[in-house]
């Protein structure tokens, strides 16, 4: 499979799993809305992120809504171009983890303003892990995470992938005529 078709499809997969898994949360699951323990450092929850990462810039001002829209977009067009150009699977499946991600997360900033999130995990029941993070000044968060959803761990991963591709890709010698 050419790298443009199967960054694409995958792009297409995270975005619905994406958009099913939100909807059956929010319309379904979370019908009222209220906290689902699952384990005891893992909730499901019903939480609206109107900023970006970790609710960063967060505003409900309209205007913020729609910034945050067209930036997203065109930096999935700038992937899309380069995923366009690769010539490699694993650089390719990583962009279509964050485009899928992303076009997830604008899907619902344009229909509710927000990004629903509802993954959210917390320390609480492992203080020792929770004075590990401390030490290596990963504390900040007071041992929760933020909650997210499908989309972020699409980009997460992609990014992550993105990193490892350009850390340790070998890339061929052209070569040339004598």
């Amino acid at each position: 499979m050419r790298p443009l078709r199967l960054g694409l499809g995958i792009a297409v997969l995270v975005l619905a799993l994406d958009q099913i898994s939100k909807w059956w949360v929010r319309d379904v699951l979370m019908d009222p809305p209220h906290n689902i323990p699952v384990t005891s450092f893992f909730d499901i929850v019903f939480a609206w992120n109107r900023g970006i990462a970790f609710s960063l810039f967060r505003s409900d001002a309209a205007a913020a809504r729609w910034i945050m829209v067209a930036v997203a977009l065109a930096i999935v067009i700038g992937l899309a171009i380069w995923l366009s150009k690769l010539t490699h699977r694993w650089p390719a499946i990583a962009l279509g983890l964050v485009i899928g991600g992303a076009l997830g997360n604008v899907l619902d900033r344009v229909r509710f303003g927000g990004v629903f999130d509802f993954l959210w995990f917390h320390g609480e029941a492992y203080p020792g892990f929770c004075r590990f993070l401390e030490t290596v000044w990963l504390g900040g968060f007071g041992c929760q995470w933020p909650a997210f959803n499908v989309a972020d761990i699409g980009v997460c991963v992609g990014v992550g992938m993105l990193v490892l591709d350009g850390l340790f890709r070998r890339e061929e010698k052209g070569k040339t005529a004598p």
